[in-house]
């Protein structure tokens, strides 16, 4: 496993250390851990963020489902007259 040194601000390395210590885990597992989410979480985001473009450009090209539609499909969820869902 490849090894990689940080440098830690006071202040995230004592909150660490207690952290660590209250959950009987070592600070490395913490780190690794805390970084694997913040991963996941800006993948997220970018794919989020690539789906709003796709959408403002749909809107500007006016490709929209009307509201009522939306709103009537939505309204059907759970009953036995299920709507399929509003296309563009």
């Amino acid at each position: 496993m490849p090894v990689t040194s940080i440098r830690l601000k006071p202040e995230v390395e004592k909150p660490l250390e207690a952290l660590s210590k209250k959950l009987d885990r070592s600070k490395n597992y913490l780190i690794n851990q805390a970084i694997k989410e913040f991963i996941a979480n800006r993948i997220v985001e970018e794919e989020r963020w690539s789906e709003t473009l796709v959408a403002l450009e749909s809107v500007k090209n006016g490709t929209v489902v009307e509201e009522k539609e939306v709103a009537d499909w939505l309204k059907s969820w759970g009953t036995e007259n299920e709507r399929i869902p509003p296309k563009t």
